[in-house]
C-alpha cells in the first residue's frame, strides 16, 4: 500500500506542476520578449504569484494524502512584506517541502540558491530560471587555480539576485552545507560536526554584506529526521517518521553590512567562527532531537 500511495503523490506532484506549468511557460515566454526591467519586474511578480499557487496546491495534497508527522516550531514576527535570510541544514529533499509548510506565504516568495544542473528539470527549471534563482556551479579548487575567473561566476550570480531584490521583499534561502547529509560525506570532509556538514561560508557572507542595510533578519531553521536515512521517496510514500523544525529569529550584527568577505581576511574570519558558533548550537540541538545518535 506505501508503493502505490507513492506513486499516487508522484501522480498528484506531476499533475499541479503541468497545470501551473501553462501559465508559467506563457509569463516567461512573455518575460523573455517584454522591453525595460520594469515591465520585466510586474511579469516577475507574476510568476511568484503563480509559484506560491504550485507551492500551495502541493502542500494542500500533501496534508491529507501523505499526513506527515511534521513539529514546527518558527517565530511569532514573521511576514510576507518584509526582506528574509533562510539559512537551514539539509538532508533530504523533503526539506524543500517541509520548509514550505513551515514558512509558506508566511515570508515572501523563496528564492533557493541552486545547483546549475538542476536548470535541466523539465518545467520546473524552467521556473528557476524564469523566478532568477541564483544558480551555484560549485567549481573545484583545481578548476579555480586553472581559470581564477570561474571563482567570480557564482558571486556575480548572487549580486544580481540581491541587486533585484532591493526592489521588492524577498526570502533568500541557501542550505549552507551545499548538499545534503550524509556519514560518507562527513566522513570525506573531515566535518568537526556530528549531525552536519562543514557550512559554506561565502554565498551567506555575500547576501548579508549587499542586503544587510534591507534584511529584516535571518532565519536559522534545524531540521531534524527521527528516520536516520530520510528519502523523498518514503515521504511520498507516507512512511517517513517524526519530522522536525525549529527556526529562530537572528539579528544582523553590525560588522556583517562593513566588511568584504573576500577581500578581507580578518572579516573572513570572523564570519567564519560566527558560522561555525551557530554550526556547534546546530549541532547540539540535533543530538538531543535525535534517536539515532
Amino acid at each position: 500500500m506505501s508503493t502505490a500511495k507513492g506513486v499516487v503523490s508522484l501522480l498528484l506532484l506531476t499533475l499541479t506542476t503541468l497545470f501551473w506549468g501553462v501559465p508559467l511557460i506563457l509569463l516567461t515566454l512573455l518575460k523573455v520578449i517584454t522591453p525595460g526591467r520594469h515591465q520585466k519586474q510586474r511579469i516577475l511578480n507574476g510568476l511568484c504569484s503563480v509559484a506560491l499557487n504550485w507551492i500551495g496546491a502541493n502542500l494542500w495534497w500533501m496534508r491529507r494524502w501523505i499526513k506527515p508527522d511534521v513539529n514546527i516550531s518558527i517565530p511569532d514576527s514573521l511576514s510576507p512584506h518584509q526582506w528574509w535570510l533562510v539559512i537551514s541544514n539539509h538532508r533530504s529533499w523533503t526539506d524543500i517541502f517541509i520548509l514550505f509548510m513551515a514558512l509558506h506565504r508566511r515570508i515572501p516568495m523563496p528564492r533557493f540558491f541552486l545547483k546549475h544542473q538542476l536548470i535541466w528539470i523539465p518545467i520546473v527549471g524552467l521556473a528557476f530560471w524564469a523566478l532568477e534563482f541564483p544558480f551555484m556551479r560549485r567549481f573545484s579548487r583545481e578548476q579555480i587555480a586553472k581559470n581564477p575567473k570561474l571563482a567570480t561566476i557564482d558571486r556575480e550570480s548572487t549580486e544580481r539576485v540581491c541587486q533585484q531584490a532591493r526592489n521588492a521583499p524577498i526570502a533568500i534561502f541557501n542550505f549552507v552545507e551545499g548538499t545534503r547529509f550524509t556519514v560518507a560525506k562527513r566522513e570525506k570532509q573531515q566535518s568537526p560536526f556530528r549531525h552536519l556538514l562543514r557550512p559554506k561560508a561565502g554565498g551567506v557572507s555575500q547576501v548579508l554584506s549587499l542586503l544587510g542595510d534591507k534584511l529584516d533578519g535571518i532565519l536559522d531553521v534545524t531540521i531534524s529526521y527521527e528516520n536516520p536515512a530520510p528519502t523523498f521517496w518514503g515521504f511520498l510514500c507516507g512512511k517517513e517518521a517524526c519530522i522536525t523544525l525549529n527556526a529562530r529569529q537572528l539579528a544582523i550584527p553590525q560588522w556583517m553590512n562593513e566588511a568584504n568577505y573576500h577581500e578581507e581576511q580578518q572579516h573572513k574570519e570572523r564570519f567564519h567562527a560566527w558560522i561555525n558558533s551557530l554550526w556547534q548550537e546546530k549541532d547540539a540541538l540535533l543530538a538531543k532531537q535525535t534517536n539515532h545518535d
